[in-house]
């Protein structure tokens, strides 16, 4: 898909992923529609200075099935062109240490609001024949590591909601791309040492948001539907995919409680 001139809605795009991408299409020249949580006029500012077309905040709160719904009707009549699902939280550490409200709500960030503002944007897609629903999986949704239970389990949704979805939508003029995230610089990956640390070895290997940011925009003008990481991180995906018992073996080997 071109991505001058297109629509663009991102959630979480204050920091990031999400403000990676945003102004990696401020560069094309797109309209940004960036879902967050509280009005930020040095963010617009600097869309701007990028060279967005234009450029809306749209005040929103993903943690609630009313703020979802209410996201959505700040939308109508906007005629969105591509969706990027890209807010989501983290959890992480042995399964019964988990907090369950922290758990609950990471399922409604990852998973509801996702599904849920799909639902509410793609009829309008349907309807005009052309757009993109961009979906933030993660390499946790296929390598399944333990201390990423609950996390691994919102991914591994997103990824399989992703997939029902392309089939669904083949030949309507809508598709979808899935990224399965590796590991991002971000003040999420900077999360994960303190809750897996102790327990498993952290890879460290990284990118930059705003290399990531421009593999998601080559992704998008090439109508890829899944994007994957190369180089090791491709290498163990690759055998939890295909070896899951090599790869689980492995994984073991990293492990302590």
């Amino acid at each position: 898909m071109e991505t001058k001139n297109a629509k663009v809605l991102i959630t979480g795009a204050n920091r990031g992923i999400g403000k990676a991408v945003a102004k990696r299409l401020a560069e094309d020249q797109a309209h940004l529609y960036l879902a967050i949580r509280k009005n930020d006029p040095q963010l617009v500012e600097e869309m701007k200075k990028a060279g967005a077309a234009s450029v809306q905040i749209i005040e929103s709160d993903l943690s609630s099935r009313a703020g979802v719904e209410k996201l959505i009707q700040q939308t109508q009549g906007l005629n969105i062109d591509i969706l990027f699902n890209n807010a989501g939280l983290l959890t992480g550490g042995l399964f019964e240490e988990q907090p369950i409200d922290d758990i609950l709500s990471m399922l409604q960030v990852n998973v509801d609001a996702l599904i849920h503002l799909t639902h509410g944007l793609l009829p309008g897609m349907l309807s005009r024949k052309r757009g993109k629903i961009i979906n933030h999986s993660s390499v946790s949704g296929i390598m399944h590591l333990p201390c990423a239970s609950t996390y691994a389990a919102s991914k591994a949704a997103v990824l399989a909601f992703s997939n029902c979805l392309k089939q669904e939508l083949k030949d309507s003029g809508v598709s979808t791309l899935v990224l399965i995230t590796p590991g991002v610089k971000t003040r999420m990956f900077d999360q994960i040492e303190p809750l897996y640390g102790k327990n498993i070895e952290v890879p460290k290997d990284t990118i930059t948001p705003e290399r990531y940011a421009e593999m998601i925009r080559e992704a998008i003008v090439e109508d890829l539907t899944e994007l994957s990481p190369s180089g090791t991180t491709g290498f163990a995906l690759g055998m939890a995919r295909h070896v899951p018992r090599l790869f689980d073996f492995a994984v073991s080997l990293k492990f302590k409680r």
